[in-house]
């Protein structure tokens, strides 16, 4: 039986031994390691379901609620069970195999929250927005320079549930970093909360470095000789793009603070430590981010402006042009008036002295308005 007809087999049946009996049935097929595909190619939400005992994973192939059972009778080790974008369905059997909240359960599953941490008796949830950079030639007015996801954990005495939901943010590469260092993964599932925060955050920073690579581009576009031309397109898709990695990134800050410094039973007090260096990144991710608003706010001013002396030096252009032509227009216009007695009409040298006033006043206004850098 495939590990989504056992997930779904847990979900349709209640406590007790049909859920024992369920799990055993998992037993029958050797559980691969699917931590690093985004979706598991089994067809469930199910990515991993591992068993740790003193920071060190456990061998063995047996079915989740086999591996709790066995957890919680030793009261020794925890259960990390990972899943991505799980339907209700697939997860019911799971929020009652673990006690979690039906308001937790529903925001892992609908997805789209604001980073949070709650509590629910005995239970942590914590919710953290993953940031991902999006890899672009040129930045125009419809790139997408940021794209986000979610990590939502249920942290225990003896289990970590986490749930992902986006292509990016795999936990893969995590699990191994952890499972290479057992003193630390000895701590418990508090552990495995610090080092899903601290991967969320040390995104973060990847992520603002290439945007910031972004922001130069943009400063030195609009600071070339031809900047009043660029597109204010491009500044504006970036600080809405810089604004999704904002909604991401600040509202962290709290659930850090609450992580770093009060008392919480199912986070070990050593943790609490760590916890105080990825908020101290944290902090760091939203100065930067906050002095890049900033200064996308003054590049944009500055390419307003530049436009506008644009525009000013174009008007005076015209209208040194217009001055000049304004010249033989009037005196044209006047001896095409077409009057009987003109004393000039009759004159032989007239002509000639007419064409050469124009011409002088001409090259006079020219002149002027050359010195005085309307031209």
């Amino acid at each position: 039986m495939s590990m989504a007809g056992n997930l779904r087999r847990v979900t349709s049946l209640g406590k007790g031994g049909r859920l024992r009996r369920v799990a055993r049935l998992a037993r029958r097929r050797p559980r691969v390691d699917l931590s690093h595909p985004a979706r598991s190619p089994l067809g469930s939400s199910v990515v991993n379901c591992v068993t740790y005992r003193d920071g060190v994973r456990i061998p063995e192939s047996v079915g989740l609620v086999d591996a709790v059972e066995r957890v919680r009778s030793r009261r020794d080790g925890f259960v990390w069970l990972g899943l991505h974008e799980p339907t209700d369905e697939e997860f019911a059997g799971i929020a009652e195999l673990f006690d979690l909240h039906p308001l937790a359960v529903e925001d892992a599953v609908e997805a789209h929250q604001r980073p949070k941490l709650e509590r629910y008796g005995e239970t942590l949830f914590a919710v953290f927005k993953t940031v991902c950079y999006v890899e672009h030639e040129e930045l125009t007015a419809t790139s997408e320079v940021v794209t986000t996801g979610e990590i939502m954990v249920f942290t225990g005495r003896d289990f970590v549930v986490t749930v992902r939901h986006g292509r990016h943010g795999s936990l893969g590469p995590l699990r191994e970093e952890l499972e290479s260092d057992p003193r630390q993964l000895a701590k418990g599932p508090s552990a495995v909360l610090h080092a899903v925060a601290d991967h969320v955050v040390d995104d973060f920073l990847t992520v603002i470095d290439a945007v910031q690579a972004d922001v130069d581009n943009v400063e030195t576009a609009v600071f070339a000789e031809d900047g009043a031309r660029l597109d204010p397109g491009r500044i504006y898709q970036l600080k809405r793009e810089l604004l999704e990695l904002k909604r991401a990134v600040v509202p962290l800050g709290r659930p850090l603070e609450e992580l770093a410094t009060r008392p919480i039973r199912v986070v070990d007090p050593e943790i609490q430590a760590y916890f105080r260096d990825v908020s101290d990144h944290l902090a760091r991710a939203t100065e930067q981010i906050a002095a890049f608003d900033e200064l996308l706010n003054s590049i944009l001013q500055a390419h307003l402006a530049q436009v506008t002396v644009a525009q000013n030096e174009d008007m005076r252009k015209i209208t040194a042009w217009a001055a000049i032509v304004a010249v033989p227009t009037m005196v044209c216009g006047v001896y095409g008036m077409n009057f009987d007695h003109m004393p000039e009409l009759g004159w032989r040298y007239g002509y000639g002295l007419v064409l050469g006033v124009i011409a002088a006043a001409c090259v006079t206004l020219y002149r002027g308005f050359r010195r005085n850098g309307w031209l």
